[in-house]
């Protein structure tokens, strides 16, 4: 099976799976925003910031590590893994332990501390089955974690419903929270049994290895949550519950969006590690190539789509959260962004560059925090949401500059002109459709881009045939 089969087969069970699951986040957003209302969602919506900022401290760049170790020829995976997934706890009690802490220190009320603490059991879920991930992502078979996934998912819609019905409030809210993300990890982990056994391991050699080859990235993630998190920190500080909350209803659609990037950017890495490694530069520049037309394929429309769509989706997410619509417009053009970031962020690592992409996410951090603490206290999440546009944007062109010098490999432009083409008439449709149902809006809307970009000749019958025979 070629690889553009391979990534296609397994991208292509993830978008179910994670069109499942992000049908089921947006059921649940739904809930809580009619719920809680626009107060009670940013305490939600601080609660879940707040521990993303530890989160993203645990994660110490092992995820990506993990996966390009695995991906090298001869490697005992059983080693690597285990002893992976042990730093990976390790690091997960220290720092999820400290947040309970921290957050002591915050002007927030006792609700939003006590959240803290209950959820940070959710988030010791998430970060340990994020790294497990990358066992499926390297043996391309994303249907177990998906299926795991979406058993988490129903049983966080189901709970949340029972904790509504009941009225028992936020904290138990969080603790549905929790039993969702614990459930999801302990069904991946039965999976992985299949292809490696993971035993808690303390191999200090592996550890100093892998510390020296992630501590660049751990410590560009650090860089990266002032740009990727202070938005809704600085946010929850200068201005009140309501505004986090109404500036929070928008950025989830940002979340639920960017999970595919993501995985895909996930899928993509152990086919650019290992072609870079065997000094395969036509194949690298290949999958590079063929990975960038699929994220601009997906994110030129996206944003043109939302651009219409902005307050249909946020009237069914989040009635009555005004300006939500308008600050989903700005931050729709981060998440197209991002889309592209993901793809070569986690090449700069393929291709052993972290090092020097650590300064310039030091350089945008900087910028990132001036501009934060300028924009957020004069413009609300106005002020955040063009500043996340930015931070994202020199984040992508950086790490683009950086895997172009070094490869000399550089991404063509030509499906861009025609995605775009594609998405103009996407938009005349959308405008004729205006005042019908959400759902025939955006059925028509995706429907008339496919046919537009097949036209341009955006894709081929050849690449169909390519992408859905099994052999």
């Amino acid at each position: 099976m070629s690889y553009t089969r391979k990534i296609a087969h397994n991208s292509i069970i993830q978008i179910i799976g994670k069109s499942i699951s992000t049908v089921i986040g947006v059921v649940v957003i739904g809930m809580l925003t009619r719920y809680l209302g626009t107060s009670g969602f940013g305490q939600y919506i601080t609660i879940m910031a707040f521990l993303q900022f530890f989160g993203v401290l645990v994660d110490m760049g092992l995820y990506i590590i993990l996966v390009k170790k695995i991906s090298e020829p001869g490697v005992d995976q059983d080693l690597i893994v285990s002893n992976i997934f042990t730093l990976r706890l390790v690091s997960a009690v220290i720092f999820l332990g400290l947040a309970p802490l921290v957050v002591l220190f915050f002007p927030y009320p006792d609700v939003v501390k006590w959240g803290v603490l209950i959820t940070s059991l959710s988030f010791l879920g998430i970060t340990l089955n994020q790294v497990m991930a990358g066992v499926f992502q390297k043996h391309l078979r994303m249907d177990k974690v998906v299926i795991a996934e979406v058993v988490g998912r129903i049983l966080l819609v189901v709970g949340t419903y029972l904790v509504i019905d009941a009225d028992l409030g936020l904290l138990w809210v969080m603790v549905m929270v929790g039993v969702g993300s614990l459930v999801n990890f302990f069904i991946t982990f039965l999976f992985s049994r299949r292809f490696v056994r993971i035993r808690l391991k303390f191999d200090m050699a592996i550890w100093r290895q892998v510390i020296q080859e992630s501590w660049p990235i751990a410590v560009s993630i650090s860089f990266n949550l002032v740009y990727f998190k202070a938005d809704i920190i600085i946010l929850s500080l200068f201005h009140s519950e309501s505004v986090v909350g109404i500036y929070g209803a928008s950025y989830k659609v940002l979340e639920v969006l960017t999970t595919f990037p993501a995985m895909f950017a996930g899928l993509v890495l152990p086919l650019l590690a290992t072609a870079w490694i065997a000094t395969d530069l036509e194949r690298f520049k290949r999958v590079l190539r063929k990975a960038f037309d699929a994220m601009v394929m997906l994110a030129v429309p996206l944003v043109v789509g939302t651009l219409f769509l902005a307050q249909p989706i946020m009237d069914l997410i989040a009635p009555d959260f005004v300006d939500s619509a308008a600050i989903l417009r700005i931050l729709i053009f981060a998440t197209a962004t991002i889309f592209i970031g993901n793809l070569f962020g986690n090449t700069v690592v393929a291709i052993n560059k972290q090092k020097t992409m650590m300064w310039l996410y030091l350089i945008v951090a900087i910028i990132s925090l001036i501009g934060y603490l300028i924009l957020v206290p004069k413009y609300s999440y106005f002020g955040a949401a063009g500043m996340t546009v930015a931070s994202e944007l020199m984040v992508t062109m950086a790490a683009m500059t950086i895997v172009g010098m070094a490869t000399k490999v550089w991404p063509s432009l030509k499906l861009l002109f025609k995605s775009l083409l594609a998405s103009g008439v996407m938009a005349i449709v959308l405008f004729l459709l205006t005042g019908y149902n959400i759902f025939i809006l955006m059925l028509g809307g995706g429907v008339t881009y496919l046919v537009a970009l097949f036209l341009f000749k955006g894709f081929s019958k050849e690449m169909i045939r390519e992408v859905f025979r099994l052999n």
